[in-house]
């Protein structure tokens, strides 16, 4: 693999717009990513093994929790901070971010929101030290669009619920210590349980033969006359606005991580149409790939200037679930547009395992499809701007 010389663009000088407490936390995680990530994953992805040993150095970086208060172990950082450090890792893989955006707005998240103090207390501090690490179980087989449909269920035995049922695509779960998981009770109402690993009957089966996010561990929640106490049903929230609203916080991540990962592959096009040669001079001096450069770092920066916008109104708690969803669908969207111009700019040499556009384009494959695919979030603007609903 190249080295890693990454210099993320700024056009705008968006830096002004950050504290300086901004820019030491989005500084620790780049340090942090050229020392751990890239040394190792472009192996990590050819071999699809997902680099556990990173789970700590994540935990002290503040991508755990790193909205949730200093009591239960979180970082206690703003939504902006929260944002750039879920771009830094994205600049290193979207299957890191995944990791670290699944255990903070998926897992941590909705125990902090609509949680007991006792479990809070319990499972927190573990989940932002990294000691445990937590999955989300909403996509089923057969309802993936639509989670509303969801058939995974329990029943109240009395002294503890008993759930049945199954999810799938879920990041983490084959190494998961523990799954929120959303399923219906006998009335049909939603709500989310913690399951824990040794829970009889719980089983995590791995997904193989990706072709993207191959650094990413995924796999199934399986649930067969699973016994879950009843002190692990989530007691705050129920239906599904309850895992809608984790989904704003992880779509809200992605939203500045496919910033991340669109950087990477600027700079890295950016540096190879300097040095690389033909008809006697730099390809960066032809017009077309001039062109290809200038709309690159245009699409970026108006994104940069979504995403910070977006962060502004989270942390005055006025973004709202059409807004997240705008930014999240035009970013990664961005990201892939910039991922594949980027590969034609080092012709053969793109797809290379030396470089990291093709494995960020594979990556960026799943994000425009997770937590809302790309037409699904057009459908929830096309609602937000009419009135008008396309889902029923």
């Amino acid at each position: 693999m190249q080295p890693d010389l990454f210099e993320a663009p700024d056009y705008y000088n968006l830096d002004d717009l950050l504290s300086d407490e901004h820019k030491l936390i989005r500084d620790t995680a780049r340090i942090w990513v050229k020392r751990h990530i890239s040394p190792i994953i472009e192996d990590c992805a050819q071999n699809a093994i997902f680099p556990k040993q990173i789970l700590s150095g994540l935990a002290h970086i503040g991508a755990f929790g790193a909205c949730i208060p200093t009591a239960y172990g979180g970082a206690g950082l703003d939504e902006i901070s929260y944002g750039l450090i879920m771009q830094e890792l994205e600049r290193g893989d979207s299957g890191i971010r995944s990791t670290a955006s699944v255990q903070s707005s998926l897992v941590m998240y909705p125990i902090w929101k609509y949680g007991s103090e006792a479990q809070r207390s319990k499972y927190l501090p573990k989940l932002a030290s990294g000691e445990w690490i937590g999955a989300f179980g909403l996509t089923e087989p057969n309802h993936g669009s639509n989670p509303g449909g969801m058939l995974t269920n329990f029943k109240d035995m009395g002294d503890h619920y008993l759930l049945n049922g199954a999810k799938m695509w879920i990041s983490n779960a084959p190494f998961a210590d523990i799954a929120i998981v959303w399923a219906k009770n006998e009335s049909g109402k939603i709500h989310g349980l913690i399951v824990e690993r040794g829970m009889a009957g719980f089983t995590t089966p791995e997904t193989s033969h990706k072709w993207s996010l191959r650094a990413s561990s995924t796999g199934e929640l399986i649930f067969n006359n699973v016994k879950v106490p009843k002190q692990n049903l989530l007691p705050h929230k129920s239906g599904l606005s309850a895992p809608l609203k984790c989904l704003d916080s992880a779509r809200y991540g992605i939203a500045w991580g496919a910033v991340g990962a669109a950087m990477d592959c600027y700079d890295t096009a950016l540096r190879y149409s300097k040095t690389r040669t033909q008809f006697g001079k730099p390809i960066g001096q032809f017009q077309l790939q001039q062109k290809k450069l200038a709309e690159m770092i245009t699409e970026i920066t108006k994104a940069q200037l979504l995403t910070w916008r977006l962060g502004v109104l989270k942390n005055e708690n006025k973004a709202s679930s059409a807004q997240i969803s705008m930014a999240k669908r035009n970013n990664v969207a961005m990201a892939l547009n910039v991922a594949r111009e980027a590969r034609q700019i080092l012709g053969a040499m793109g797809i290379s395992g030396a470089y990291s556009i093709m494995r960020h384009a594979m990556n960026l494959e799943s994000v425009i499809t997770y937590e809302g695919t790309h037409d699904i979030h057009l459908l929830i603007t096309g609602l937000d701007i009419t009135g008008l609903n396309a889902f029923k």
